[in-house]
């Protein structure tokens, strides 16, 4: 596989229209990984970190998502020194709604006067004068949703966010969320080997909403040598994981994966799946094998 666009293949993954004006590559990378263990802290090389974020760019990728609660603030942080002042085509989006009171703990919190602060504090620690795509990271079922999405409308009306998004919901909440505020995105859990989402996944398609699946290789398990994809990647010269994501952008349009990773060499090696290009038959046959 050849390097697209002069040695920037994420090109090669088409592009999307967030919301309608905010135009992405599709495959882009998701920075929960430049974290410490059980994503807090920072991370045990913070300068291979800076160059993931780096190298990212220079393959091509223009969507890189974040959250406040990664590190927490760690991720943001990260991506500001590495990549500021952003490229005019770089869109950062990040995520407000889940609180940290230790590694591997994540707690919602949705009370309007928190996510006001929250989007005040990543403003600052991205260095930006407005963010892009603001994504609500969990309905706090503990406060209504009028109030948690009504806040952030002022702050869209207020110029420090563009585009709202939502992350692990049902259809059933998307519709009532978009009776609220206009919603852009959604962000689920979904990859070749659990298509729990499929029904969210297909709402989006029919609303022209972007889909973001997070774990998109599920970690890795779909790439294991010997597993469910291994005869597939042999016969077509790809790794397990580049045809997971391959998978992922070939089975819809509003489709944006992220893989994550705090590696160079693993990065290069998810970007480049945005080549690869799947027959009707392999694309089946991936889906029956995971």
């Amino acid at each position: 596989m050849g390097n697209d666009a002069g040695g920037r293949p994420a090109k090669a993954s088409g592009t999307y229209r967030i919301g309608g004006d905010l135009q992405v590559d599709r495959l882009g990378y998701g920075a929960m990984q430049l974290t410490g263990p059980g994503v807090w802290g920072d991370p045990k090389d913070p300068a291979e970190a800076v160059r993931v974020l780096r190298r990212a760019y220079e393959l091509g990728v223009t969507f890189i998502d974040t959250a406040d609660s990664y590190g927490p603030f760690v991720s943001e942080l990260l991506i500001r020194e590495a990549l500021h002042p952003y490229a005019d085509d770089l869109v950062i989006a990040t995520k407000v709604g889940l609180t940290r009171s230790g590694p591997g703990d994540w707690r919602p919190v949705g009370r309007p006067e928190y996510l006001r602060q929250q989007c005040e504090l990543s403003l600052r620690h991205l260095g930006l004068d407005a963010i892009a795509l603001y994504q609500l990271h969990r309905i706090d079922p503990q406060v209504p949703l009028a109030d948690q999405l009504g806040e952030l409308a002022l702050l869209r009306q207020e110029g420090k966010i563009r585009h709202i998004g939502l992350s692990e919901v049902t259809v059933e909440q998307i519709e009532a969320a978009r009776e609220i505020v206009p919603i852009a995105s959604v962000q689920n859990l979904y990859n070749l080997a659990d298509r729990s989402a499929e029904a969210v996944l297909e709402h989006c398609e029919r609303n022209d909403l972007a889909f973001i699946p997070w774990f998109p290789i599920a970690t890795g398990n779909l790439a294991k040598p010997g597993g469910p994809l291994d005869a597939i990647s042999t016969e077509h010269g790809a790794t397990p994981a580049q045809l997971a994501l391959a998978w992922l952008l070939r089975r819809s349009p509003v489709v944006l994966p992220i893989p994550g990773t705090s590696s160079v060499a693993h990065l290069e090696e998810n970007v480049a799946a945005a080549e690869v290009r799947l027959t009707d038959d392999e694309y089946e046959a991936l889906a029956r094998a995971a």
